[in-house]
This record gives structure tokens, sequence and C-alpha cells, in this order.
């Protein structure tokens, strides 16, 4: 058993969306949303590179990396730690390439990034320190985010 858990595997399937971390040169962060972000392997994350200079770059002149993938609604997940290799060409990236193919997705891949996953612990919001259910809590921010598409949306 690789250091991915069912449940982690779960969260990062169904959100897709992982928000990455990257050192700048200058020591800065520089976090970047990847709505490529999956599960390669027990071990490993990917996300694809279709506009990310800057987190290229940084991961050249340094592969330390993390990743969180939140629930929205149940305010919880998880956050990645490891190692980051990239892949421009070559088999290995053809392989990581047809990986997204099968999953349907069609747009061009500059570069697939494969994180060795170092450490991984839970993301939870505080709001369940007042007690409150996941339930409760899902039900709040579902609600929040239905008046706002419904704002956004107009009237039908």
């Amino acid at each position: 058993m690789g250091i991915l858990t069912a449940d982690m595997r779960r969260v990062v399937e169904e959100q897709q969306l992982g928000f990455v971390a990257t050192v700048c040169p200058d020591g800065t962060p520089n976090l970047s949303p990847k709505a490529t972000t999956a599960v390669w392997d027990e071990d490993h994350l990917i996300f694809a590179d279709i506009c990310s200079p800057t987190t290229i770059a940084n991961l050249r002149r340094n592969p330390a990396i993390e990743i969180n993938v939140v629930d929205a609604l149940s305010r919880k997940g998880y956050r990645f730690k490891g190692i980051a290799t990239i892949f421009a060409a070559g088999p290995r990236f053809d392989e990581l390439v047809t990986f997204y193919r099968e999953r349907g997705s069609t747009t061009a891949k500059h570069h697939i990034v494969l994180v060795k996953v170092e450490r991984a612990a839970p993301l939870v919001s505080p709001a369940y320190d007042q007690g409150r259910t996941e339930a409760q809590i899902t039900a709040h921010w579902r609600g929040y985010w239905e008046r706002l598409w419904d704002r956004r949306l107009g009237p039908t």
C-alpha cells in the first residue's frame, strides 16, 4: 500500500482542482490552480502544464512542491508534499498524455508533472471545531454556492 489512502484518491479524483505551491527564485511562494490534478498511482499525483511557465521554471530550479486539494462543500481535503519530476517529451511523457486523453482531455500539454508524494496530511476547516457535522457544513456551503450561482444566472 502506498502513501495515498483510498479517501485521498477519492478526493483528488472528485475535485480534480489542486492548488500547486512552488518556490520562486527569490524565495517567495507561487500558487497556481491546476484543474488537471489526478492520481497516477498509490504514491504519485500528476498535473499537466497547459499554460504555467512560472510553475515549470520554479520546479526546474527547486522540485519541492505542495498540492492542496479541498472539497469546497465539506471543507475537507488533503495537502500533499513531495518532489516533482517534469516530462516534456519521450515515452513517459507520451504515457502520461495518453492518461489524460483516455480521461477525455483534448487540451495541448506542454509538460506533465509527476509528483512523488512524500507526506500527506488532512486539511479540515476550523468550522468542525464548533461541533458542526459534515452534513451541516456541506448544507451551508451548498446553499451559499447555489445562491451565488442563482444571482449570476439571473432570472430564468
